[in-house]
């Protein structure tokens, strides 16, 4: 009868740039989306915030959108279930109203709290934990807040994240799915609840927090006003789901032994799923939960897709403009341009680190390098030198991936780069392994879908994912090429550790600089 009745399930994502909706239909089929995007407000280069109510608002009217878009009438929809950006956080009051806007990932305010947690108790936390010292962390933030805005410590009633916020304004409880959880530094991987040490860390009490829940926890009855202005029926059920990454994961059907998951949109990651908490020796990866036994182990990159830009913006104008005179994308004819370059550039590497960056190094100050250059190299070399540089960070990755786990048998790609057959050649070639491209680039939406019918018991597995999706491209290394580019990642992890203490000297000018 429910799936007669109720054929429909609408996946919300919580992004950084937009909230992005979903309707999905019980075969996989995406019937509508609708993205509504809101600003993120930087007021200075550490600062990187978020005002959360807009962010609500985003969410219900990309649902109310969406429903509209596909026609969904409110009895049709078996639930809503969730994907969000990780590491946010907001400090609310007794009536749940904000007291701060939602300080993000990116927010590098708390940077200086990482050398001294690092050398204190920061290995025994990120090895209960999964979750890097670095600037990300609510954890490190918590701390910043502790010591900068000590009145604003005191009177929190909570400390919570953006998703919290979304499920305490539709249904008045705070809850944080063990995913989300699992990414704040604060949370117990193995006892499934908040970690002693790191509360002792920052300060807060278990209490200051929400309650941890399983990521296929429902929460139904949300006010009438909520779910006339959604489109919904009042007892919906609302499935809290999991962080977008590892559900990109699920979404792309990289959750099998040696199936990594590669996402490059603005930033990347690399994703392989293991089946209890495991955390690196070398403290270099993190381990967040997707669901029962699922569990996720990789690294996150800042420096991805936001390369190519910097390229087109800031590197070759000239040229992006030439490809729009000629009536093609700019970075199509970028492209073309990198393509007339031999593999590697001709011995011009790129540290693609102008963000700085997490995953393996967790190393806020670094910073981007080309290395390698003569008066040989042309624009042309710069170009294909930043796409192959972003590869390399990958290679750093996975490599840190596959001493944890085991040897990488396929790549599943995603995001925006997956549109690119001649950047999706190139990692093939850097890493050596296979790579295939699914036929979606919903995967995390799709992946909170399959989680969501977990959750109603409309299935016993995620082995249904599988006919989801499909590949629709598959490319495979070419070894000669891959040997070229053993030389030079080779060359290039060398480079990073020779300059790593100058890094340091050069963002303390340029935070000096910046300041004066």
């Amino acid at each position: 009868m429910t799936q007669l009745t109720k054929p429909y399930i609408i996946a919300a994502d919580i992004g950084t740039t937009s909230a992005k909706t979903l309707v999905i239909d019980r075969d996989g089929r995406v019937i509508a989306s609708h993205a509504v995007e809101y600003p993120l407000y930087t007021p200075r280069p550490d600062i990187a915030e978020q005002d959360p109510d807009e962010i609500f608002q985003a969410v219900v009217t990309g649902i109310r959108t969406v429903v509209g878009k596909a026609g969904v009438l409110p009895g049709q929809v078996l639930c809503v279930s969730f994907s969000s950006a990780m590491h946010s956080l907001i400090a609310i009051d007794r009536e749940l109203q904000p007291l701060t806007q939602c300080i993000t990932w990116a927010d590098n305010r708390s940077v200086g709290y990482v050398k001294g947690l690092r050398e204190s108790n920061g290995l025994d936390i990120y090895r209960a934990t999964g979750t890097p010292i670095h600037p990300m962390s609510p954890l490190l933030k918590l701390m910043w807040i502790r010591d900068n805005r000590a009145d604003l410590f005191e009177n929190a009633y909570k400390f919570i994240g953006i998703k919290e916020y979304v499920f305490a304004k539709l249904f008045g409880e705070l809850v944080i799915d063990y995913s989300i959880a699992s990414a704040t530094g604060l949370f117990n991987l193995k006892a499934l609840q908040w970690d002693r040490e790191a509360l002792a860390a920052c300060g807060v009490r278990e209490e200051q927090l929400s309650r941890p829940v399983s990521t296929t926890y429902t929460l139904q009855g949300m006010s009438q006003e909520y779910a006339v202005s959604m489109g919904l029926a009042a007892d919906t059920p609302f499935v809290v789901g999991a962080s977008d990454g590892v559900l990109a994961n699920l979404g792309v059907g990289a959750f099998e032994p040696g199936i990594h998951a590669v996402t490059i949109g603005t930033s990347g990651a690399v994703r392989g799923v293991v089946r209890e908490p495991l955390t690196d020796p070398k403290g270099r990866l993190f381990c967040y939960a997707l669901a029962d036994n699922f569990w996720v182990v990789g690294g996150a990159i800042n420096n991805g897709g936001i390369m190519f830009r910097w390229v087109r913006d800031q590197l070759a104008t000239a040229e992006a403009e030439e490809g729009r005179r000629r009536g093609m994308d700019p970075y199509d004819y970028l492209t073309s341009l990198a393509m007339e370059v031999a593999p590697g550039s001709d011995g011009l590497i790129f540290l693609p680190l102008l963000a700085g960056e997490r995953a393996p190094y967790w190393n806020a100050n670094a910073r981007g390098v080309f290395f390698g250059m003569s008066l040989y190299h042309q624009k042309k070399h710069m170009i294909r030198a930043v796409l192959e540089g972003v590869m390399y960070r990958i290679h750093s990755v996975n490599s840190a991936l596959e001493e944890l786990v085991g040897p990488t048998k396929e790549i599943r790609a995603s995001g925006g780069f997956a549109n690119s057959p001649f950047w999706l050649q190139i990692m093939a070639d850097v890493l050596g392994t296979p790579v295939a491209v699914p036929n979606t680039i919903e995967s995390s939406g799709l992946g909170a879908a399959q989680l969501g019918m977990l959750a109603l018991g409309e299935i016993k597995d995620f082995s249904g994912v599988y006919d989801w999706m499909q590949v629709n491209q598959s490319l495979k290394a070419s070894i000669p090429t891959h040997e070229t580019y053993k030389q030079l990642t080779s060359i290039y992890n060398r480079v990073y550790h020779q300059l790593k203490d100058e890094f340091d000297a050069i963002a303390a000018f340029q935070q000096m600089y910046t300041k004066s």
